[in-house]
């Protein structure tokens, strides 16, 4: 009779336990920062004058798409709202690619990349809020820090001197070498 008893109280402990937090798809991020990592190198070189905006066009539409696509393929597979602020999260990337390269594009100003540009900055804050991985939390305030230099850059239309080689030191700490990391299996 005892054993029964242990039994319904391990089965009771087992219930009342939470399940684990989802662990974040690391190889899939990973894949996803290597490129995005390549784009912001380029994109910053392009805002020291190295490269021609309309030259970064393809390599923003082509990394802004390979976001899109693993980001809706992360909604449809999605089992919980961890998720989906993933997947939205990475959406917020996506976008920014694919602005980026209709405003390079038809030669826009980019005033409403500034805009949309401060909007992720505000967002990219709750997303740090939602870690539970402290290097997670510290990628997204360091990307919500850039997106509002962005923001003060093209929304309000200030000069910023530091953005062409922030944006390239970002790319390189917060998306290349974080995504090799991942991919690697050292994260």
């Amino acid at each position: 009779m005892p054993e029964t008893h242990d039994n319904h109280r391990r089965v009771a402990i087992t219930l009342a336990r939470p399940p684990p937090a989802p662990t974040p798809d690391f190889p899939m991020l990973g894949v996803a920062l290597l490129f995005i990592g390549a784009v912001l190198i380029v994109n910053g070189l392009s805002l020291a004058g190295r490269i021609a905006p309309r030259d970064t066009v393809a390599l923003n539409l082509l990394v802004g798409l390979l976001a899109l696509f693993t980001n809706l393929l992360g909604l449809v597979r999605a089992g919980g709202t961890p998720d989906y602020l993933a997947s939205a999260g990475g959406l917020l990337f996506a976008f920014t690619y694919l602005y980026a390269a209709a405003t390079h594009w038809f030669g826009l100003k980019g005033e409403g990349l500034g805009w949309y540009s401060g909007f992720v900055a505000i967002s990219a804050l709750a997303f740090a809020a939602a870690q539970q991985d402290w290097r997670m939390a510290t990628l997204w305030l360091l990307w919500a820090s850039l997106w509002l230099l962005f923001f003060v850059s093209m929304g309000l239309g200030r000069r910023l001197r530091l953005l062409p080689h922030y944006t390239v030191a970002c790319g390189v700490g917060t998306c290349w070498a974080p995504g090799l990391l991942m991919l690697t299996g050292r994260w």
